[in-house]
């Protein structure tokens, strides 16, 4: 705590905890970050917090914007923006990385910087690169101030489908079959590349499934057939990032199981089943947001599927030193075992989301789990832990 914050007076003290709540951002994500963020400051207890909603442009300034939930939801299929929420296009908020000082400053070009006081807890929505990969978290740990969700380690391997699925392996979670294509292998020989990936289809089998190795919400992704479709579908993917994932076609069930972490450790929800999308080859964007594809909640499992996602939820969690919330993600399949396909260390927030429905159903509504994350973060201690 700093020295101001010490000499304040009682009824200072005594003051709500402010909750800085941080989207938008720079990935492909970028909507849904705000679509989420709008859900979470709809959702926050105003009588027992305050808000100061910070947005981070496509370009990477940081914003102050209107706390507006409404003009952050999808609006007739058309996405929201940071840009068209920032009180102006040239201001510029500053958080202090001084861990003595939590107090955050707005600036405008030609104008006095202006405080705008000390905040108390971070709740960062932001979903991909620069946000939910380890990079904020990082700089907030360099700041001192507390935040919701993963740390650094467990955000930055969350993000990475990669060294993802390398830790499950060594953690003895089963996992599908996979390769992955660094860009240097890919811009260096595309020929040896290519013929990696036709090999690894020639083994499971077509479709694949060509992925960003660092991104969600399912951008970027494309279920290829055949040879023909392959090189289009990389580059759809190292549009979103450079280094790729190769997937086979899992036959099986999609089913989602969310993790929250309590004061005696993490538990799982109620699972859900995404039902086969009939609309698009997958579960994709276009599906997840636009359409609203409804899951089911709860997945109609056997208690003795119930039981052993659950633990498989909590395994991944554990084996990825997570913090907070996870939403994982299986393919129950037709031999009856679960696969771990990802874990999401800041899933969707947004009313449709399966990760607050998940605990809806398992008790927990959605004010009070945006409480619980942040009086989680507000009561874990900050640093090495």
């Amino acid at each position: 705590m700093s020295s101001e914050n010490s000499s304040q007076n009682p009824e200072q003290q005594r003051r709500k905890p402010r909750v800085a709540v941080v989207f938008g951002g720079r990935s492909s994500e970028h909507a849904i970050s705000v679509v989420t963020a709008g859900a979470i400051l709809r959702a926050i207890d105003r009588e027992k917090y305050d808000v100061l909603p910070i947005g981070i442009t496509t370009d990477g300034r940081w914003a102050l914007t209107a706390d507006d939930p409404e003009r952050m939801a999808i609006q007739e299929r058309t996405l929201p923006t940071v840009a068209g929420l920032a009180e102006r296009t040239d201001g510029t908020v500053v958080l202090s990385v001084d861990p003595g000082n939590r107090e955050v400053v707005y600036s405008e070009p030609g104008s006095v910087p202006k405080a705008l006081g000390d905040v108390d807890v971070v709740f960062p929505v932001l979903h991909g690169p620069y946000g939910e990969d380890g990079t904020l978290q990082g700089l907030l740990e360099l700041s001192g101030v507390p935040y919701v969700g993963a740390g650094v380690l467990a955000s930055a391997v969350g993000q990475d489908k990669e060294y993802m699925k390398r830790v499950f392996i060594s953690y003895g979670l089963p996992v599908g079959p996979y390769e992955v294509i660094r860009p240097r292998e890919w811009n260096r020989d595309p020929a040896a590349a290519r013929k990696r990936i036709v090999d690894f289809a020639g083994e499971h089998g077509w479709p694949l499934f060509i992925k960003p190795a660092r991104g969600g919400s399912s951008m970027g992704i494309s279920k290829v057939d055949s040879l023909a479709g392959l090189d289009e579908a990389v580059e759809e993917a190292q549009r979103h990032d450079p280094k790729i994932l190769v997937e086979s076609l899992l036959h099986g069930r999609e089913i989602e199981c969310g993790v929250l972490e309590f004061d005696d450790g993490p538990r799982a929800s109620v699972p859900a089943e995404i039902p086969p999308v009939t609309s698009c080859d997958f579960y994709d964007f276009e599906a997840k947001y636009i359409d609203a594809a409804n899951g089911m909640v709860p997945a109609p499992l056997t208690p003795e599927q119930t039981a052993e996602v659950q633990r498989l939820a909590v395994a991944a969690f554990d084996a990825t030193s997570c913090e907070g919330l996870v939403r994982a993600d299986f393919f129950l399949t037709e031999d009856g075992g679960f696969v771990i396909n990802e874990i999401n260390t800041m899933p969707g927030f947004t009313p449709i989301s399966m990760y607050p429905r998940m605990w809806q159903e398992s008790g927990i509504g959605y004010p009070e789990l945006v409480d619980r994350l942040i009086q989680a973060a507000l009561n874990r201690p900050t640093g090495l832990r």
